[in-house]
């Protein structure tokens, strides 16, 4: 049985168009640094930061507009985290829309951002291209060239 199968089987729970997409939460080493990244680099906001002091660990969240009607992201900066953290495989990227991947990714790799393969079709033909990079210690990123769309977290490793 697949996903597929249960969800085909499964009964719409009631009142799911008031459901909303709040945030995706990422673990990050040096908070300083995924702070200027996505603020000096990709333009968000720094919507609000807060310290935890006896939870050790800080959040920042981070957007393009405010929470209420915006999905954004929770950067949360363990204080004790001395190691990198592990990628894993089971997560992809971020999407983000972008007017121009391809002047975007010029202006990323001009500020240090590591590109390792420019912004392009992917090779089996559609219309996503792996492109990002965000500088070494981080996901995967892919660029969509139809919209100007582009992914890809930076994890502080």
């Amino acid at each position: 049985m697949t996903m597929t199968d249960v969800a085909d089987k499964s009964e719409l729970i009631p009142d799911t168009d008031k459901f909303r997409f709040l945030h995706t939460m990422i673990r990050v080493r040096d908070l300083d640094a995924s702070l200027r990244f996505y603020t000096n680099l990709l333009g968000m906001k720094l919507l609000r930061k807060r310290d935890y002091p006896s939870g050790q660990f800080t959040l920042a969240f981070v957007g393009y507009g405010d929470e209420t009607s915006n999905t954004v992201i929770e950067l949360t900066h363990n204080w004790s985290q001395a190691e990198p953290y592990n990628l894993g495989s089971a997560f992809g990227h971020l999407a983000l829309g972008v007017p121009d991947v391809y002047e975007t990714c010029e202006r990323l790799a001009a500020a240090g951002v590591k590109i390792p393969r420019p912004a392009g079709p992917m090779a089996i033909g559609s219309s996503w291209s792996r492109a990002l990079s965000f500088w070494r210690p981080a996901f995967p990123a892919s660029c969509r060239r139809e919209g100007g769309q582009m992914s890809g977290p930076p994890l502080n490793r």
